[in-house]
């Protein structure tokens, strides 16, 4: 495991594969979990491209700093990670709350980015009322009080089958999120708004979601692409907020296909 002190706060991350001698491809976690989300694609997607996985401040082995952060203080420990490890001109991947941050981070430091893939995320997501009654919940009840609603919007029924070993380590995950960490992020979530900003995103970009995301439903992710110019839109089949884990093997063709298409301009 590898840990870095970046702005205040620890950072647990992970390189695979070489960046001096392969494209680097940097996913960030979702609300409520970890690195460990990405290990499926990471898996299929080593052999062509170098690799950064890091946990958010507040989630995973990250450090939860001073407590309350912006999208904008999310972008600056990425960036700050990256000047660390030396790495430039990434493809940035981020997940729901991920995909702020990678909005963020290019507004932040456009140097640092070649691409954006923004899975299951949009340029606003959900409401103040919405976000105030999660953290007045988790406050109350602690996370598992809010569980079962947050896999039906994480995961299809069909992925939600008791017998599935996958779905009751990934409910373990969000289970054991450090609550302090969790309603952080529901804070800073409530406060973004990169709708203005979309529009100035001028590097290739793709917005991909799941048929039955509960979260950032299809016509969401619809309308953040339709802001940012040029920008690609995929539905994944048979998946919820976290393609990555219930239908890997598809958004990888999808990420191959997108990343190809990085090389056909350069």
């Amino acid at each position: 495991m590898r840990f870095m002190n970046v702005n205040d706060v620890t950072i647990h991350h992970e390189v695979v594969g070489d960046p001096a001698t392969k494209p680097v491809l940097v996913f960030i976690n979702s609300l409520g979990t970890d690195f460990r989300i990405w290990n499926d694609v990471t898996d299929r997607l080593k052999d062509a491209f170098a690799v950064l996985l890091y946990d958010m401040r507040g989630h995973g082995l990250s450090g939860n700093g001073g407590g309350a952060a912006t999208i904008e203080d999310h972008a600056a420990d990425l960036s700050g990670l990256l000047d660390r490890l030396s790495i430039t001109r990434t493809v940035i991947c981020g997940l729901s709350v991920g995909g702020l941050v990678a909005q963020a981070l290019y507004q932040r430091r456009p140097d640092l980015v070649r691409a954006l893939i923004l899975c299951a995320t949009a340029h606003k997501i959900g409401t103040p009322d919405m976000w105030n009654a999660r953290i007045q919940a988790v406050a109350e009840g602690g996370i598992e009080s809010i569980l079962d609603a947050v896999m039906e919007r994480w995961f299809t029924p069909a992925f939600r089958n008791p017998e599935n070993a996958a779905y009751a380590g990934y409910r373990a995950m969000l289970a054991r999120q450090p609550a302090a960490g969790y309603v952080a992020a529901c804070a800073a979530i409530r406060d973004a708004d990169y709708t203005d900003a979309a529009a100035g995103i001028a590097v290739p970009t793709i917005c991909i979601v799941g048929d039955q995301d509960g979260s950032t439903p299809p016509d969401l992710v619809r309308l953040t692409s339709n802001l940012i110019q040029g920008a690609r839109f995929e539905i994944i089949a048979d998946a919820g907020h976290i393609p990555c884990v219930e239908q890997p093997d598809a958004l990888c063709e999808i990420l191959r296909s997108f990343l190809h298409s990085l090389d056909q301009k350069a």
